[in-house]
């Protein structure tokens, strides 16, 4: 399943950093099912936003070289407090280094004044036609649709 876990992106410095924000509805789904009674954003999904802010940074870097940004390693994930409707999270990513397929980052989710979850991490970035030219046409509209998405997400775009 695919989560879409920033709202919006409000700060860039290309290849350097990027802050995203996130507000936690009620209304997601997955809160239903998790601790249904003090429903809070899971911690996985806590590092997922951290991911997804960093590959927005990657794709930016790269003019949306790759269409498949994943997580590589995750490494000093810390996770310290809560999420819960109602609450805003505020991503910042910082990049250590934006490579050809990989790139390494350090990483932080904020709720007001509080840091909630910190990580440092690696992604890794292909084309799924590296291995199957036959899905250059694929990679094609998974790049489109990103473009797209990018152009809701950061207003400058």
């Amino acid at each position: 399943m695919k989560f879409v876990l920033i709202d919006k992106i409000t700060a860039l410095k290309p290849r350097e950093s990027l802050t995203a924000v996130k507000s936690v509805s009620l209304a997601e789904e997955y809160l239903a099912d998790h601790f249904p009674i003090f429903p809070v954003l899971p911690g996985v999904l806590l590092l997922e936003g951290l991911i997804e802010s960093a590959s927005w940074l990657v794709r930016q870097a790269e003019d949306f070289a790759h269409s498949m940004i994943l997580l590589e390693s995750a490494r000093n994930v810390r996770y310290k407090s809560f999420a819960a409707p109602g609450m805003q999270i505020q991503y910042r990513v910082d990049a250590h280094s934006i490579e050809p397929n990989t790139s390494s980052f350090s990483g932080e989710g904020i709720c007001g004044n509080e840091s909630i979850v910190e990580a440092k991490f690696t992604l890794r970035h292909f084309n799924l036609s590296d291995e199957n030219p036959r899905m250059a046409r694929l990679d094609g509209q998974i790049i489109e649709q990103m473009k797209q998405r990018w152009k809701l997400l950061y207003s400058e775009a």
